[in-house]
């Protein structure tokens, strides 16, 4: 019982405590990320523990943004000489992140190490915006 009111705890907010139901104690309910800038390269970093990489995941670019797509089967089976338990846990997660303009689909490069997904990918240098010039108004 005292397991169970952990689950209701009455400090937890209606939200927190649906999506702890539906995320379970490990499973994410979609893949969390991490963005940053490293000199002029754009890094992002996908949380995808327990993941083959090589069966599991796509990673491909979609009208201008990255789009990372996970799928997770995960079995486990415990048999005793009078029980048997079986549990199964599996889903489909998609992450769309728009990239910035000028970003060049040759030069993305993808990585998976210690169940981080990382994809980097050079950030073009904005081309230069010419200063702002007043344009006269005639009269006519």
């Amino acid at each position: 019982m005292a397991d169970l009111m952990k689950w209701f705890d009455t400090r937890r907010s209606p939200v927190e405590m649906i999506e702890r139901l539906f995320e379970g104690d490990t499973v994410a309910s979609g893949i969390r990320v991490e963005e940053s800038v490293e000199g002029n390269t754009l890094v992002v970093r996908a949380e995808l523990p327990g993941i083959d990489p090589d069966k599991d995941v796509s990673v491909t670019i979609v009208d201008g943004a990255l789009e990372i797509k996970a799928e997770r089967r995960e079995k486990s089976e415990q048999k005793d000489k009078n029980s048997y338990r079986s549990e199964f846990r599996y889903g489909s997660f998609v992450r769309r992140l728009a990239l910035p303009d000028g970003v060049q689909q040759e030069d993305i490069t993808a990585s998976y190490k210690d169940g981080v997904l990382e994809v980097r990918t050079p950030v073009p240098t904005a081309a230069q915006q010419p200063p702002a010039r007043k344009i006269e108004i005639t009269r006519g």
